[in-house]
């Protein structure tokens, strides 16, 4: 008689251990690139170095994170998410949680803390590749898609802010405001060069905020 054997069971692949090393070696490349712009400036940082920094192979370097163009907008990217991701302005917790708060105060502390935790990130990053924008046309591009994109993002924050109650301006002056008192190089200002802390700095944000364009 035969005696018929069960066919192997097949094991399902588990990718996770394989994820953790990209994402570990997605972050290594961009604290490389982060601290070599900062030492040496864009232009003059060349995508070996970073490599070389990183611990990697440069054609490592492009398939994780791209070429220069790609690096200097994912470093603005991830400076605002606060992960080695980009993630739409949507899909931020604390957009989602502005847009469910109640009542306007609780809006305006909602993003005043969420900008007083990403401005230390951003700053440094923001005044690299505004710098190297002056002399690179691919960085110029992205420099203004950025800054139209922040404005755009403040106009949405203050209509819903009026969506709590009414304002002392009109949108577009309130959003102008925002745009102004929550950009980077005001907290350049004001941490690097006046020793201020993030939270003092979140106050600030807060208490200019809801004396500049909450009514009553």
């Amino acid at each position: 008689m035969m005696t018929l054997v069960p066919p192997p069971v097949k094991r399902r692949y588990d990718a996770t251990g394989r994820r953790q090393a990209a994402a570990r070696t997605r972050a290594a490349i961009l604290d490389a690139a982060r601290a070599l712009f900062a030492e040496h400036g864009y232009a003059a940082t060349p995508m070996t170095a970073i490599a070389d920094r990183a611990g990697v192979a440069l054609d490592t370097v492009y398939a994780s994170v791209g070429r220069k163009p790609e690096l200097a907008r994912l470093l603005i990217e991830t400076a605002i998410s606060g992960t080695d991701q980009a993630v739409p302005a949507e899909q931020r917790d604390y957009v989602r949680a502005i847009q469910a708060a109640p009542d306007a105060g609780s809006k305006i502390a909602i993003y005043a803390a969420a900008m007083a935790a990403i401005a230390p990130r951003l700053a440094l990053v923001y005044s690299i590749i505004e710098q190297a924008a002056r002399d690179e046309p691919g960085l110029a591009a992205l420099w203004a898609e950025i800054a139209e994109r922040r404005a755009a993002n403040m106009r949405l924050f203050v209509a819903n802010l009026a969506t709590a109650g009414p304002l002392r301006l009109d949108l577009d002056e309130a959003a102008d405001i925002v745009w102004a008192t929550n950009a980077p190089e005001l907290y350049q200002l004001l941490a690097r060069q006046r020793g201020w802390s993030p939270e003092r700095y979140e106050r600030f944000l807060a208490d200019t905020w809801e004396r500049l364009l909450l009514a009553g």
